[in-house]
């Protein structure tokens, strides 16, 4: 077992090593597509390809204060998009009723296929 735990220390290693490596990247080519003014772009043999998408961030104590059913409240926990567009979906919580009680964030991700 201890075997296992020192390969798995070492994979959460090289993990950490790998994501940092990856953001670097990422900024970098972001930088580069930025100065290009471009938003896809055939570089060597590969598509690059950044796709902005808007994101819904909220505040917990106004999301708290809007939903008036505390049971509401234990279904999310925290503030968690995702859970909050579900029970929008399902007609839990009325869209209506959750306005101003988040901000858009845009968020660009960039896409990388090899052609």
């Amino acid at each position: 077992m201890e075997k296992k735990v020192q390969q798995y220390y070492k994979l959460k290693s090289k993990q950490k090593d790998i994501e940092k490596e990856l953001a670097e990247l990422r900024q970098e080519i972001l930088a580069y597509c930025a100065d290009q003014g471009e938003t896809e772009k055939i570089i060597g043999s590969y598509r690059v390809k950044l796709v902005t998408q808007n994101r819904k961030e909220y505040d917990d104590e106004k999301l708290y204060n809007r939903l008036a059913d505390p049971q509401v409240w234990r279904l999310l926990s925290k503030a968690d998009p995702s859970k909050v567009a579900s029970l929008v979906k399902l007609n839990v919580i009325a869209e209506e009723k959750l306005a101003d009680t988040f901000t858009v964030k845009e968020v660009t991700l960039l896409q990388v296929d090899k052609q």
